[in-house]
């Protein structure tokens, strides 16, 4: 009788998944570093065939073309990925951990994934399993955040510069801030010709959805510095977009984006210059 395959473990604090080994690894490397953290009650570890036992994806059009996967009840950090739906063929931003078989029937019926694109670390979740159950779908990730890759697979294809420009009319653009290879990604028809901007965290989408706003961590509340946050800014000014989707449900900027985004950073520099309206 052959043995049971060594499982890939995932961390129920971050979501990321890791090389298969008999025993889950000691530490998350992720959750290891200080934009991250290690829960009080220290390092736990789930499987996909158990994360699948207590949870289900659910989906969401967020606009013609443009589709919300998230896991419910709420696991890790709570994200949702993105389907952008192309004549080119399919764009998975961003990765979720679960990943059973109704999600892949559903993504299939919608038309499979050409390619998925990842914009940092935090979101890398199961996304080897992503591609192999989607043709070995290519995975692109900055170069610059080629160390933090917990799980290495000879689909991830790390392209470096500021640019590069996946499907006709979908580009990935490196800004920098939360992490150096963070990336955001620019579909620039949209369903309406006007533009549209993926963010994930990178420009946060605000409880005032006026506003974005730039962390170096969220959970521990570490800033960006001025450059960071100049550099972000002057990297999309040269791109057109209506709306900005964030990393979650609500992250929503339905209108003015562009105007939105530049308002943010202007607040958020005279902010920490100790300047308040």
């Amino acid at each position: 009788m052959s043995a049971m395959p060594e499982p890939a473990w995932i961390c129920a604090t971050c979501g990321v998944q890791t090389n298969a080994s008999a025993q889950p690894p000691d530490l998350c490397a992720i959750c290891a570093d200080p934009r991250q953290y290690v829960p009080t009650g220290g390092q736990r570890w789930t499987t996909m065939d158990a994360l699948a036992n207590g949870h289900r994806n659910c989906f969401q059009n967020h606009e013609p073309n443009l589709t919300g996967i998230g896991t419910e009840p709420h696991f890790a950090i709570g994200q949702r990925a993105l389907l952008v739906r192309t004549p080119n063929g399919n764009i998975l931003w961003d990765c979720i951990s679960l990943l059973d078989a109704a999600t892949r029937d559903i993504v299939t019926a919608l038309g499979g994934i050409a390619a998925i694109a990842i914009s940092h670390p935090h979101f890398h979740a199961t996304m080897v399993d992503w591609s192999r159950a989607f043709g070995d779908a290519p995975i692109h990730v900055h170069a610059a955040d080629r160390a933090s890759v917990a799980r290495p697979d000879p689909a991830i294809r790390f392209w470096s510069g500021e640019t590069s420009e996946i499907l006709d009319g979908v580009t990935l653009i490196n800004t920098g801030g939360h992490f150096e290879g963070a990336t955001v990604l620019h579909w620039r028809d949209g369903t309406d010709g006007r533009g549209v901007l993926l963010t994930a965290d990178i420009a946060s989408v605000a409880a005032d959805t006026r506003y974005v706003s730039f962390l170096r961590s969220y959970p521990n509340y570490i800033p960006l510095g001025r450059a960071s946050v100049e550099r972000i800014a002057a990297t999309l000014e040269p791109y057109d977009f209506e709306r900005i989707y964030g990393g979650w449900w609500h992250s929503v900027i339905a209108q003015d984006a562009k105007t939105a985004l530049r308002r943010s950073a202007t607040r958020y520099l005279a902010a920490i210059d100790g300047h308040y309206p």
